[in-house]
């Protein structure tokens, strides 16, 4: 009894401080893996599955501006059963772009042979965060309902379901979270990013980074503790897909902050695990 009215304080705490744009460590109830079954599982051993992954907005050998560097797909690589997506420059640049800044970000769209998507469930990556500070590497899913223009999130929602873009901050052992829909115009929506602390070195120890998503709401977890839970935007009710990105600030693909080019990064990935709700597979 005493447990659960601690676990009560906690949560309302929980919920204040998060409204009030204050960081702290997850204080929500575990995750209750018991209602969910595996659905999808990529530990990365042997070669990265490209039927699987293919480049987000990226296509082929072709290199694509994004923010301040290039995207290649075929920069992102496994390497001792983990995903590597690096951040590095190119002083001969590659897939058909010049000198520069080049990283990744691949997902499991329907451009790949094997693609994979799902409605609801609980979506979790554990990983290593690089150590950058005009970088951030994320673990988020999406559809192109995302890009209807319709005054709501159900058709489509862009959720991150982490991010980490707070190395170099005061508190810089911490990753944000956050909802975007009816595309990136004017019309854009965001649920304003929720950043939440983790205990240890997120940039040289593993880390899981979780969502539950269903019909209600999206419920958010570090290493299996609830973080925040939201209704914004009405709740994406179709599948989506999975993206894993390194990205770098800037635009045309100019960094918005001086970088050595003699440095390079990496966001390395364990694994990527989807559930499906038991109910929902019966």
């Amino acid at each position: 009894m005493f447990q659960k009215i601690i676990a009560s304080i906690l949560s309302v705490l929980s919920v204040i401080l998060t409204f009030l744009g204050i960081a702290h460590h997850p204080m929500g109830p575990q995750a209750d893996m018991s209602k969910f079954t595996l659905t999808f599982e990529e530990e990365f051993e042997g070669e990265l599955d490209r039927s699987v992954w293919s480049g987000h907005y990226t296509w082929g050998q072709t290199s694509e501006i994004r923010k301040g560097s290039y995207w290649n797909q075929y920069l992102a690589k496994t390497e001792d059963g983990n995903l590597i997506i690096p951040l590095t420059y190119l002083s001969e640049g590659m897939g058909g772009k010049g000198a520069g800044w080049y990283s990744a970000g691949i997902d499991t769209d329907s451009d790949s042979p094997n693609g994979f998507s799902q409605k609801y469930g609980y979506f979790e990556c554990r990983c290593i965060l690089p150590k950058c500070a005009p970088a951030w590497a994320a673990f988020w899913l999406m559809n192109d309902g995302v890009f209807n223009e319709d005054g709501n999130g159900r058709d489509g929602t862009e959720i991150d379901i982490f991010e980490s873009d707070c190395y170099g901050d005061r508190q810089e052992n911490a990753v944000t979270s956050n909802l975007h829909f009816d595309g990136y115009g004017e019309m854009h929506q965001a649920m304003g990013a929720k950043k939440f602390l983790i205990k240890g070195n997120p940039y040289e120890e593993f880390n899981t980074y979780g969502l539950e998503w269903n019909e209600n709401e999206y419920i958010f977890y570090i290493n299996g503790k609830e973080t925040f839970r939201t209704d914004f935007g009405g709740v994406s009710q179709n599948e989506e897909y999975l993206i894993l990105s390194l990205e770098l600030g800037g635009e045309n693909a100019v960094p918005n902050t001086q970088m050595n080019t003699q440095e390079s990064y990496e966001f390395v990935v364990d694994y990527v695990r989807v559930y499906q709700y038991n109910d929902l597979l019966q």
